[in-house]
């Protein structure tokens, strides 16, 4: 009896120390499938809308009706003092896609001339006539031709406006195209899009008809993407918006309801552009949610410059002589990194699109993302709440009198061709309207020096 006892405590026993290191072995397998997840690169959405100023958003003028990314605004981080380094089309794309200054790259404006037979254009009212480059050259390092070292797939849908075919994105580091045309906008938003000449490889031509809305189609084929993506690798996608750039032409059944707000003409057509825009952001995050790797994809959503109607509170705009205002130069930047930033927040810390380059290595790679030719400085310390190093930002453009500044924290230095200077505390004095200049400031000496030095170093002569 007591042997039988002592045999099924033994049996009870072994049962016992089964079971246990059967479930610590379950939670081995649950930790181990965790940390692989976790340890999975992310994907990155990078949404580049095209002339869509600061305020021209629903959580700083209701005017717009933007819930989807007011949504995304609640649960990422904003930034309130994001610029572009040459405000204008072709120079913001070629500074976001190699994370330098455009005026290095000898594109301080957007491509006017013909890639094919000219390499420099120039612009009737530039005071200083500087030859601007009309693509932008292969030889150039993009972050897609980076990420394709770290094992990602780079997929781009929309305007290019770098050149036309022996410039595409394709040559660049992408993987697939579409969308991309040799016009800077589109002619209607409405199908026909394009003149023929426009569209020579028919990206927006075939599976298109009339009716069709451009902001539509582009969104159906970065979801479908999405949805049908089905490689090992991590992807980037970038969706690079020909909206809001004129013709301000907006989707019909939502014109009236801005004219209702009081918008007139072809402002009101905007206020539609900007709502199907926000339709289009909301598409691509549902779809991220419905494929289930929304948790794992990092979304940027930037504009290229700021707008051509009103920018106010800010001064100037895409037009009118003062681009390097306010206006013309901040805009619009919000980043969720799941995981990372914290959602609802936002930052005062002047940074600039070429600083997105770095960032996007620096997520794929695991290491600090700063390569020796570029100005961009990665923001992974401010998406992680952390300490960023104080600099200052340079702005450069060739269109009129008015064609440098610089930016150093509160303060702002503006110069023109004709010897005129500007200077502005921007943090207590957002519209530009206290121009403090010859009032004895230290800081207008030093930024002056600033600008000049700068101006020797990165400025090319021809």
């Amino acid at each position: 009896m007591c042997r039988f006892k002592n045999q099924r405590s033994l049996f009870f026993m072994f049962m016992i120390i089964i079971t246990a290191f059967a479930c610590k072995s379950k939670e081995v397998q649950k930790d181990s499938v965790a940390a692989s997840t976790t340890d999975k690169k992310p994907n990155i959405v990078l949404l580049f809308v095209d002339d869509w100023g600061w305020a021209d958003v629903g959580f700083r003028n209701p005017l717009f009706e933007t819930p989807n990314i007011d949504q995304l605004k609640k649960e990422s981080l904003n930034f309130n003092r994001a610029y572009i380094p040459t405000p204008t089309c072709s120079p913001s794309r070629a500074s976001i896609l190699t994370g330098k200054e455009a005026v290095r790259l000898e594109m301080v404006r957007h491509i006017s001339g013909n890639p094919d037979k000219e390499k420099y254009s120039y612009w009737p009212k530039d005071p200083v006539q500087m030859p601007s480059i009309n693509y932008l050259p292969l030889e150039e390092v993009t972050y897609a031709e980076r990420l394709k070292e770290y094992g990602y797939y780079n997929a781009f849908i929309g305007k290019w406006h770098l050149g036309h075919p022996v410039n595409y994105p394709g040559k660049q580091g992408f993987d697939e195209v579409y969308g991309t045309t040799n016009a800077g906008h589109p002619r209607n938003y409405y199908f026909p899009f394009f003149k023929p000449e426009e569209d020579p490889k028919g990206f927006l031509k075939s599976g298109v008809k009339e009716g069709d809305y451009l902001t539509e189609v582009l969104t159906n084929h970065a979801t479908d993407f999405i949805q049908n993506y089905d490689k090992k690798d991590p992807f980037m996608l970038s969706f690079w918006y020909y909206t809001v750039h004129g013709p301000s032409i907006g989707r019909k059944d939502l014109i009236k309801k801005y004219e209702a707000k009081g918008m007139k003409g072809k402002y009101a057509q905007h206020g539609a552009m900007v709502e199907m825009l926000d339709n289009s952001v909301g598409q691509v995050r549902q779809a991220l949610k419905d494929k289930g790797i929304a948790d794992n994809t990092i979304i940027i959503l930037i504009s290229d410059q700021g707008g051509a109607y009103t920018n106010a509170p800010l001064s100037g705009g895409k037009k009118g002589g003062n681009t390097l205002g306010e206006g013309g130069s901040r805009v619009l930047l919000t980043i969720d990194y799941p995981g990372v930033t914290k959602p609802g927040t936002e930052t005062s810390i002047p940074v600039q699109s070429i600083d997105l380059y770095p960032t996007i290595l620096e997520i794929a790679s695991g290491k600090k993302g700063e390569d020796a030719w570029i100005q961009g400085k990665s923001l992974m310390p401010i998406l992680k709440g952390k300490e960023f190093p104080k600099r200052q930002l340079y702005f450069f453009r060739s269109y009129e009198d008015q064609y440098a500044s610089v930016i150093d924290g509160d303060w702002k230095l503006v110069k023109y061709h004709s010897g005129k200077f500007q200077l502005f505390n921007v943090a207590k004095d957002i519209s530009e309207q206290n121009d403090l200049i010859g009032t004895g400031l230290e800081i207008e000496e030093t930024l002056k020096k600033n600008i000049e030095n700068w101006e020797k170093e990165a400025v090319p002569t021809f």
